[in-house]
């Protein structure tokens, strides 16, 4: 008898006997399907590959299209030779040359073009397309949609994140609304339009890696070459739109050694009150990258120069005392914050904090340590009217409080130094409202407390109840002991204990288990003793 020829399937369709059984509408498979076993991720994984491979064949056009060209009649066109294409990035060409295809512009914009210009390596690409966020989403399976006031797509490659901007223009304003302040940022636009809504006139330029073309709409061309840094438009408009950008204004000055033309300087230093309004994470977001950049030093004196520092940070700025001022003490406390930034920008630039930078929890303690041991040193952190962190003044202490700055087994005098409890308290009064503010982690807040803490252990390692071996192989002595070495560097002294403790610290990290579960009872005992219940005297008619 023949055989009979079994028919050809679809490349799509399942093998016979394991066909699909989910519902149409998108139910689970029934139980039938479930004696399938661990056959079922396996399914699962091939359908989402075939449903992904048939969305980007239903979103690709029937041939090619060139994308719809730009109207570039006010624009200055150069060629983009100057430009190493060794520094492209190959996913940023990958995202273009896809979107390209797609029918849709797509250039490389802000930074990484004037980093690309002045010949400095770009840290990322960021991308701006005549696409809609959902469309870039369909084009890409690796691709999500971030951002509420301002929506966009990061399409990742590993560890590689390209940041996909659709153009945008000018949000529209409400009759009547005289407010400056942008709360809504998704009204799409031209190319023209998303430049000229830019921050800066360097910021602006567009580059078309696929033509090999600049394109400038703002002018930056010209201020890349004379080195200024001018706002798009008019400062006292495009300042108060965003006030963070005199803050991002500081950073590129200072960064690449531009310099801020009169107008714009003006502008920020009338627009510095407006700085309370924006959101206090972007704020200390930015904070952190001036203080990772380097040049923290140059930054924060020109903050203090158009006052800025007394807005984001007031305590700071206090503590700095009055500009100009014949204070002796405060133009001390100035000259070791001063100090300190320059310790800092040492060490970014040798590259001691790897490629992140250093921690957040490392900045705000570098940022509030003179503060902390100034409020901590002597009485002066248990008298009323104590300003903490954020710039508002705090209460009076309770009695036991100032009876314990008091204590003589502790004096806390300014040749000695304020103890380990002093620090403490004073530390989470300063640090805790500008992390509430900033809604820091609580891990890195913590953090930042704590290695201010342990700032007077370095100096003072002596007592009964201190174990050194237990205080090393703690998981927050690394960073004590990098902010004891800023403090070190900053004050020229001191180096040899700095040595010392990095030797304890190796020998420390050598001991074996044994070692650390000895110290560890050893503390236990020491701690049960002193809480050792006292005995109760018998009343007089008891018998």
């Amino acid at each position: 008898m023949p055989r009979k020829r079994r028919p050809k399937s679809h490349p799509d369709s399942p093998p016979p006997g394991r066909e699909d059984r989910s519902d149409s509408d998108g139910q689970a498979p029934g139980p039938a399907d479930q004696s399938s076993g661990p056959l079922r991720p396996a399914r699962r994984a091939r359908r989402r590959r075939r449903s992904a491979q048939q969305d980007e064949r239903d979103s690709r056009p029937e041939a090619p299209t060139p994308p719809r060209p730009a109207d570039r009649s006010t624009a200055r066109i150069e060629d983009a030779d100057a430009i190493d294409p060794e520094l492209l990035d190959q996913d940023a060409l990958r995202v273009i040359s896809r979107l390209s295809r797609h029918g849709h512009e797509a250039y490389m914009v802000g930074g990484c073009v004037r980093d690309l210009l002045i010949g400095r390596p770009p840290k990322d690409f960021d991308l701006a397309t005549g696409a809609r966020p959902r469309q870039v989403r369909r084009l890409f399976s690796n691709a999500r949609i971030i951002g509420r006031r301002f929506r966009l797509v990061h399409v990742t490659y590993g560890d590689n994140i390209i940041e996909t901007a659709t153009f945008r223009c000018e949000p529209r304003q409400a009759e009547g609304d005289e407010d400056l302040l942008i709360v809504d940022d998704n009204e799409f636009g031209t190319a023209e339009e998303d430049a000229r809504r830019r921050d800066f006139t360097v910021n602006g330029l567009f580059l078309d890696p696929l033509a090999g073309e600049i394109i400038d709409f703002v002018g930056g061309l010209d201020d890349l070459e004379d080195r200024v840094l001018r706002t798009i438009g008019d400062p006292l408009v495009r300042l108060p739109e965003d006030p963070v950008r005199i803050l991002r204004a500081v950073k590129f000055a200072t960064r690449l050694g531009f310099r801020i033309d009169e107008p714009t300087w003006q502008a920020m230093g009338s627009t510095a009150p407006e700085l309370v309004r924006s959101a206090p994470p972007r704020v200390f977001e930015e904070i952190l990258r001036l203080m990772r950049s380097g040049t923290a030093l140059g930054a924060f004196r020109m903050l203090r120069a158009c006052g800025a520092l007394a807005i984001i940070l007031p305590s700071i700025d206090e503590f700095l005392g009055v500009r100009g001022h014949s204070d002796e003490q405060a133009h001390d406390r100035a000259d070791a914050f001063w100090r300190h930034l320059e310790a800092l920008d040492q060490e970014v630039h040798q590259d001691i904090h790897g490629k992140q930078g250093p921690s957040a929890s490392l900045c705000l303690a570098l940022l509030f340590s003179g503060l902390v041991e100034h409020q901590a040193d002597g009485a002066l952190a248990h008298a009323p009217g104590v300003i903490d962190g954020a710039g508002h003044a705090q209460d009076t202490p309770d009695p036991d409080e100032r009876a314990d700055a008091q204590d003589p087994a502790g004096p806390c005098t300014p040749r000695r130094g304020a103890s380990t409890p002093d620090l403490a308290r004073v530390a989470a009064r300063i640090v805790d409202p500008v992390s509430l503010q900033a809604r820091l982690s609580r891990r890195d807040a913590g953090r930042a407390r704590r290695i201010l803490t342990m700032q007077g252990r370095f100096l003072h390692s002596s007592g009964k109840r201190f174990r050194p071996l237990l205080f090393m192989r703690g998981e927050d002595f690394p960073e004590a002991l990098a902010l004891f070495r800023l403090r070190t560097t900053a004050r020229g002294q001191g180096w040899d204990i700095y040595e010392g403790w990095v030797e304890r610290y190796r020998r420390a990290r050598a001991a074996s288990g044994d070692e650390l579960d000895a110290e560890r009872k050893r503390a236990r005992r020491g701690s049960s003793r002193r809480r050792r219940p006292r005995s109760r005297r018998r009343r007089g008619g008891d018998n």
